[in-house]
C-alpha cells in the first residue's frame, strides 16, 4: 500500500475532485502550512488534503468561554479535535492543489485551490506547527453502466435546475454544457445539490461513480419532488458555503 503525508486542512465541508475551493485563511496554524506550502517549488504542486469534520470545530476558541468564562483556550494543531484528532474527521477526504496562495499584508492567505483526487485517513500527525496527515490514494473505479447512469443524472439535474431555479425567481444554470464524462458528471452534481455535509460525505466516499450516481438520482428525484410542493426555499445554502473563514 503506498501513502503519501499531506498537510491537513479540516473544514465543515467535503470537498469534490475537480471543484475549486476558495479559502482565507487566518488562523495561525493554517497560516504555518501556507507558509511552507509556498516554499514548493514551482514545478511541483502545492498539495494539501481537505478532510471533512465529523466532531470539532474550524476555528478553535480563541477567547474564554462556557462553562468556565475563565478557561484558557486551547492551542496548537489540534485545537478544537479532542485528544485524537483522526476520530473527529471522516475517514475519506480530497487532495487540494492550491494553484493561488497570496499573502496578505497582515500575514492571513488568500487561497484558492481544485480539488483532484479522493484519499483516505490513515493517521493524523499532531507533531508540528500544524496537522499532517497519511493518506492512501483511492482510485475512481467506474462501476457497471455508469455511462448510462451519468445520463440519467443530467436529465435528473437539468429537472432538478429548473425546479430550484422556479422556487428561488432566479437562475441557477451552470453557465456551459455540463459534461459527460460520469466521474466528472457524478463530483459536479454532489457538489452542486443543496445536501447537507453526511449526505456529500457519503457520496464522496462512494465505492465506485456508478454507486455515487445511483445515489444521485435518488436525491435528484427525492428533493425535485419536495421543492415542486414549496413556494420557496429557506436560505440553507448559507450554512453550506465552499468558502471557509479559516
Amino acid at each position: 500500500m503506498t501513502t503519501v503525508r499531506l498537510p491537513l486542512f479540516p473544514l465543515n465541508t467535503v470537498l469534490f475532485p475537480g471543484l475549486v475551493l476558495p479559502l482565507n485563511v487566518f488562523e495561525e496554524r493554517y497560516r504555518a502550512m501556507m507558509r511552507t506550502l509556498v516554499k514548493t517549488p514551482e514545478d511541483e504542486p502545492r498539495r494539501f488534503a481537505v478532510v471533512a469534520i465529523r466532531d470539532g470545530h474550524e476555528v478553535a476558541p480563541s477567547a474564554p468561554g462556557m462553562p468556565d468564562p475563565t478557561a484558557v483556550p486551547e492551542r496548537g494543531p489540534a485545537a478544537g479535535f479532542g485528544a485524537d484528532p483522526a476520530k473527529a474527521f471522516h475517514g475519506v477526504g480530497c487532495v487540494a492543489d492550491a494553484a493561488t496562495v497570496r499573502e496578505r499584508a497582515d500575514g492571513t492567505f488568500e487561497v484558492l485551490a481544485t480539488g483532484t483526487t479522493r484519499v483516505r485517513l490513515l493517521s493524523v500527525d499532531t507533531s508540528g506547527p500544524f496537522l499532517v496527515g497519511e493518506l492512501e490514494e483511492l482510485p475512481e473505479e467506474p462501476g457497471d453502466e455508469a455511462g448510462a447512469l451519468a445520463e440519467g443524472v443530467l436529465r435528473a439535474f437539468r429537472q432538478y435546475q429548473k425546479r430550484l431555479a422556479g422556487a428561488r425567481e432566479r437562475s441557477l444554470s451552470t453557465g456551459g454544457d455540463l459534461p459527460d464524462e460520469p466521474s466528472v458528471v457524478s463530483y459536479l452534481v454532489a457538489a452542486a445539490m443543496m445536501l447537507d455535509t453526511p449526505t456529500r460525505q457519503r457520496l464522496l466516499q462512494a465505492p465506485d461513480t456508478a454507486s455515487r450516481l445511483r445515489d444521485e438520482l435518488k436525491l435528484l428525484r427525492s428533493e425535485t419532488a419536495i421543492i415542486r410542493t414549496l413556494p420557496s426555499l429557506p436560505a440553507s445554502e448559507l450554512t453550506r458555503a465552499p468558502t471557509s473563514l479559516n
